[in-house]
């Protein structure tokens, strides 16, 4: 199943962050290399802006981390465009997320994606399909991802060819630079 993930979905399957169970990081994982996730070019601005006021933190310079997290291998980065602002036209209208939310749904709907978010407020919108990760749990988990987390353990960004690490202590030097 082709999958658009929210901003926040991204950034925690990425940095491994306890919000995201290992179900959905295996399945995450599993779809990646499969090439079915996809992120909406909003997210590529909500993350510049949380790191701007130092919400997350990352073992890289931003320019770097954002280059490597957004690279083709990883996910394909979804552009607004003109299909996405005709979606975002036809929203429902009790649908009042804010305006990053509203672009993310907008996308999701106008590529026709299931869409990976916590977020209680689009979920209880009914304005998109949701992405489960029961649902690509199907399958056996991808050969080798368990025995990249049990060789690298948390804090690994997987690009093509090689392991970028994220440890704890990388993150906090970098956030003060």
């Amino acid at each position: 199943m082709r999958v658009l993930l929210d901003t926040h979905m991204w950034l925690w399957w990425l940095t491994r962050q306890p919000q995201m169970s290992d179900r959905e990081r295996t399945a995450l994982d599993r779809a990646a290399e499969r090439q079915e996730l996809f992120l909406p070019a909003i997210s590529l601005w909500e993350a510049q802006m949380l790191h701007s006021k130092n919400r997350i933190q990352l073992p890289l310079p931003f320019a770097d981390w954002l280059r490597r997290a957004s690279a083709p291998g990883v996910l394909t980065v979804l552009p607004l465009d003109v299909e996405v602002v005709i979606a975002l036209a036809r929203l429902p209208g009790a649908f009042q997320g804010d305006p990053a939310d509203r672009l993310i749904v907008a996308t999701a709907r106008a590529h026709r994606l299931a869409l990976a978010t916590h977020d209680e407020r689009i979920r209880k919108s009914r304005a998109v399909r949701l992405w489960t990760a029961g649902r690509l749990q199907r399958v056996a988990p991808a050969p080798g991802v368990q025995e990249r987390a049990a060789r690298y353990g948390p804090g690994y960004i997987r690009v093509p060819g090689e392991l970028t690490s994220r440890r704890a202590s990388a993150t906090r030097r970098s956030s003060r630079a």
